[in-house]
This record gives structure tokens, C-alpha cells and sequence, in this order.
């Protein structure tokens, strides 16, 4: 096997856990290697070396766009109101009802939603485009419908968003500008 780019030049990080099977995250453009006690990280470095590859790649690509890209600025109150909105939008749509809006800082996602039917949106959301919240809110919402990101919640989302890939990609271009890379 070819090695177009080894390990040490990927920055990561390995993280032994009482797990039973390991996986590998990118978290910010790091690999993240979290593994059960007694495993080795070249092992699974080796097997899924072409995901990796791919992976960097992406990420590699989607920072370089960030550079290009413009953020918004708006008020908290102006954030909160045009989301409200497109969340209500979006559950007219998808006819689904939710219990609880609320903001805060988050590392990781731009939103996420509870068991509760509570949906927590990013704050730092407050700087993309309003077609990008469009496109999280409806998301959001659609997990009330399907929980998994499986071809059933796709379907969902595709019919509304049919570019979702490319926004899905554009989140990832701005979580980069937004989050400073380690």
C-alpha cells in the first residue's frame, strides 16, 4: 500500500476508553483516535487509511474556502426572531410540533434536539446566511419525523433542500472560520 501522506503528518490524538470497538472522529480538522485499552492506533490508521485521506482532504479544502467567506453580524434578538421564524416555518411544513427553543454556545454542532422535543441552537449560528439557518431548522425539525440520519430522513430534507449536500458542506466551511483550528 502507497502512503501518500503518513500519520505524523495528520495532526491527532489517541484516547484509550473501556470501550468494546474503536472509532476515529475529526473534530476541528484533528483526528481523533478513541480506542478500547490494549489496541493500537497504526492498526486502525492502516485499515481505514483511505477514509482518513478523503476525510483530510475535505476538511483541508473546506478551510481553505472558509478564508473566502463573509460573516453576518446581527443582534441577539434579531438572531433569535429570524430563527423563531424559520422554525415555525419548518414545522408547519413538516407538520411537527416541538416543545422548547433555546440558544447557547456550542462546540461541536450548530443545533441539536432532545428526546424532550427541546431544540438547542448554536449561538454562533448568528453569523451565516439566512439560508443556511433555513436549511438547520428544517433539519432540526426533520428529526422529529426520523431520528437517524438514514435514507428515510434524506428523503425528508432532500425534498425541500435537493442541494443539501452542498449545504451541508457550506456548515462545514463556516464552522472553520467560526471555530480556530488547534
Amino acid at each position: 500500500m502507497s502512503k501518500i501522506m503518513g500519520l505524523e503528518s495528520i495532526p491527532h490524538k489517541i484516547s484509550y476508553r473501556k470501550i468494546k470497538y474503536p472509532r476515529l472522529e475529526f473534530t476541528t480538522g484533528e483526528l481523533h483516535f478513541v480506542l478500547p485499552l490494549n489496541s493500537r492506533h497504526k492498526e486502525l490508521f492502516n485499515k481505514h487509511e483511505r477514509w482518513i485521506q478523503k476525510k483530510k482532504a475535505f476538511i483541508d479544502e473546506c478551510l481553505k474556502e472558509s478564508e473566502k467567506r463573509q460573516l453576518i453580524q446581527r443582534s441577539d434578538d434579531d438572531f433569535k426572531g429570524l430563527v423563531l421564524s424559520l422554525i415555525i416555518k419548518a414545522a408547519d411544513e413538516l407538520e411537527v410540533k416541538l416543545n422548547n427553543v433555546n440558544f447557547r454556545l456550542m462546540k461541536t454542532k450548530w443545533a441539536s434536539f432532545s428526546s424532550r422535543k427541546n431544540l438547542m441552537i448554536n449561538k454562533l449560528a448568528r453569523h451565516l446566511p439566512e439560508y443556511l439557518l433555513d436549511y438547520i431548522a428544517f433539519h432540526e425539525l426533520t428529526h422529529l419525523k426520523q431520528k437517524r440520519h438514514n435514507e428515510q430522513f434524506w428523503g425528508i430534507v432532500s425534498k425541500k433542500f435537493p442541494n443539501y449536500i452542498e449545504l451541508e458542506k457550506e456548515l462545514f466551511i463556516y464552522w472553520f472560520q467560526l471555530i480556530p483550528r488547534r
